[in-house]
């Protein structure tokens, strides 16, 4: 990659973030009671019947959206990564780009793990290849386009950016796994400076 096309592409995959989810239908309805729910820790009851009570609708009413609870499971995790890749590229822009751009999305990867566990950990354990139709993305797409392209921006001279953005990403979930494993204790600043070591050697 070329410096110029990385400044093309990092502000391609902001904007897709920035849009990445919407809401006014029933089934955005649907999505943000679970989302309350997680959020609250009540994930322990993300049913139909329990979430079509929350909007005030009969849970035949939601099978037209989600046939069973699989899929209401698998739309929650698209919906986190989504919130994800969006809360990373607010964390880019307010950066300012660049290095400093690519730092600030790491953190905001471990600090939105810490902020909402629930959410995360569903996000990354939901196992749905089998059930998603033949060219069907996830929300994941939009988080990870982001690492690509701050890759390009941050380290354009890396031989292989790929396996550079596997090495960046495989950073800032294990510091967060191991925060929400209780085996790292909760100390942005500390998250500062782990994620700056691996992110460009940036302090």
């Amino acid at each position: 990659m070329h410096s110029k096309d990385n400044s093309v592409n990092i502000k391609e995959a902001v904007a897709k973030a920035a849009g990445a989810y919407h809401h006014g239908d029933l089934r955005a309805a649907v999505i943000a009671a679970g989302l309350k729910r997680m959020a609250e820790g009540d994930g322990g009851d993300l049913g139909l019947r329990a979430l079509a009570r929350d909007v005030g609708v009969s849970a035949t009413a939601l099978y037209r959206h989600f046939p069973d609870k699989e899929a209401l499971l698998d739309a929650l995790a698209d919906e986190g990564l989504r919130r994800l890749g969006a809360l990373q590229a607010q964390a880019w822009l307010k950066a300012g780009g660049g290095v400093a751009g690519f730092k600030a999305t790491g953190i905001a990867y471990v600090r939105f793990a810490h902020d909402e566990p629930a959410l995360f950990r569903l996000s990354f354990t939901r196992q749905r290849a089998e059930r998603k139709a033949e060219g069907e993305g996830d929300g994941g797409e939009t988080a990870y386009n982001l690492l690509r392209a701050g890759i390009g921006e941050a380290l354009p001279d890396a031989a292989d950016p790929d396996i550079a953005a596997l090495h960046a990403w495989a950073l800032v979930h294990g510091l967060a796994m191991l925060i929400l494993d209780r085996r790292v204790d909760w100390d942005e600043a500390r998250v500062a400076e782990v994620v700056g070591l691996t992110f460009g050697g940036v302090g």
